[in-house]
């Protein structure tokens, strides 16, 4: 069974096979490894299938991974890919639900981003905009209230405002973090509650962005860096329009077309279901062994699966301080489930904000169905039990009453083995401590994750950056006698 099906996807009314081909089949798609790699002859497939020598081997088939061995390929380098999930696409994945598209992991690009702007360019992609709320459901002290989604962009993006004031001086260059190294190292342990507290706001004001603050961090504010969340602030563009623009778009055939496309052109070897259990670095070489037993041999290896997983494989020698330390301590947000529910009796789009301590952090109205609407919502602590329709339910009717629930598909990050975390969000102090150590190649072994990324960390754009980078170190190394 793969992970996804261990890990909080039961639904009620989930797509027929019929219903699933109907839609696009991404899954099916994904799984098909001769439609991804390119077309083989029987002859040539069986041969694949006894070797075990390459000159790369890349762990991980997220975007970070597809990109690293798209490059690799590009360099004249053969890749082995291994992926332990029965898909690719890594924190992204495109499912279908109430026939639609949804993304059950990253979700959102913008023109500010410019490799995923290229990517779409090279694979003639397009994005599509999702519906625009009509009223944002807000917290108050009597509980959530509807107000003019102008009043929610004017009254929030003024205290977005706030929160990130001086970040245009501490991060100037947002995609080289350190430019400011001095500045940035009196502000890089301060959390994001430290900065709420600083602000000394009113309860009712700060209830309207401290559900950003604590969502994004897994459900406590205390978690969350804000020099992290600062620069994605400072990469949006520095205002709040540009910050709500950022998290807007989408694309159109779904994320894990992108990823189909780019692994076709890698040409590689793709074994799905096949987790890594240890990685020996021998000088001239890289012994890789999986879970199964089987043994890979390469001149290089590139590590693409997010920081949290590092930690369940076995390196020899053993990683260096840096980037055990990230390890342990954890970088992708362990509290983070998403969810997609199809319900009836809304009457117009909607956007909901929770306050901090609430059980969504966001609930969005996504598309219009012949049933009624879809909604995406996000969940971090307190945790909702994603099996369980009537939790599910109660906790919606809390902010939109009206919304009855027809079916629900969700997935809960922080409990798949081969994520343990939703989105990177570094912790206080974590970006002094690892930047640029943590990108380092450890001797022949180099790591591609959006988690490392110098710029959105904790975006596809961030692990596209990732995959260039470690695809030109390994490439490097492959070249090199020892």
């Amino acid at each position: 069974m793969s992970e996804d099906n261990q890990s909080g996807i039961p639904t009620t009314g989930g797509p027929s096979r019929r219903r699933l081909l109907k839609v696009g089949g991404i899954t099916a798609a994904a799984a098909a490894v001769g439609t991804i790699a390119g077309p083989l002859a029987n002859d040539e497939a069986r041969a694949l299938g006894k070797r075990n020598t390459y000159d790369a081997i890349v762990v991980g088939l997220g975007f970070a991974g597809a990109i690293a061995a798209r490059e690799l390929r590009a360099k004249g380098l053969n890749p082995l890919l291994l992926e332990a999930r029965g898909r690719i696409g890594g924190r992204t994945w495109t499912e279908p639900f109430a026939d639609q598209l949804v993304e059950m992991g990253g979700q959102f690009v913008d023109e500010s981003q410019p490799l995923i702007t290229a990517e779409l360019k090279r694979y003639g992609i397009a994005t599509t905009p999702g519906l625009i709320p009509a009223t944002a459901v807000m917290p108050t002290p009597n509980g959530p209230a509807p107000f003019p989604i102008a009043e929610l962009q004017t009254r929030q993006g003024a205290l977005l405002e706030k929160l990130f004031e001086g970040s245009k001086t501490y991060f100037p260059d947002p995609y080289n973090p350190l430019a400011e190294r001095a500045l940035v190292r009196k502000i890089d342990g301060l959390s994001l509650r430290n900065r709420l507290d600083q602000l000394r706001l009113s309860a009712a004001d700060e209830s309207w962005i401290n559900g950003i603050t604590a969502g994004q961090s897994g459900g406590s504010s205390s978690d969350g860096a804000l020099t992290a969340l600062a620069q994605w602030w400072s990469l949006a563009g520095w205002n709040s329009d540009a910050w709500y623009r950022a998290q807007s778009k989408r694309v159109s055939t779904g994320m894990s077309s992108v990823v189909e496309a780019i692994l076709r052109d890698a040409r590689a070897d793709i074994r799905l279901n096949t987790p890594v259990s240890s990685i020996t670095d021998r000088g001239t070489s890289v012994e890789v062994v999986t879970a199964s037993g089987q043994k890979f041999t390469a001149r290089t290896v590139v590590l693409a699966v997010p920081v949290n997983v590092w930690k369940t494989i076995t390196f020899n020698p053993g990683l260096p301080s840096v980037h055990a330390t990230a390890t342990r301590q954890g970088v992708g947000v362990a509290n983070s489930r998403k969810l997609w529910l199809h319900v009836r009796g809304m009457t117009e789009p909607k956007v909901v904000n929770g306050a901090e301590g609430d059980p969504f952090m966001t609930v969005l109205s996504h598309s219009e169905t012949p049933s009624g609407q879809l909604l995406m919502a996000l969940n971090s602590r307190p945790a909702i039990n994603v099996t369980s329709r009537a939790e599910i339910q109660s906790a919606l009717r809390a902010v939109l009453p009206e919304a009855q629930l027809i079916e629900h598909r969700a997935q809960d990050w922080g409990a798949a083995p081969y994520s343990r975390g939703g989105w990177a969000l570094r912790r206080p102090g974590q970006l002094m401590a690892q930047l640029p150590a943590i990108q380092r190649p450890h001797g022949r072994l180099t790591f591609a994750t959006s988690d490392i990324a110098s710029g959105w960390v904790g975006f596809v754009e961030g692990a596209i950056e990732a995959g260039f980078r470690a695809a030109c170190q390994a490439a490097e190394l492959a070249k090199a006698k020892r």
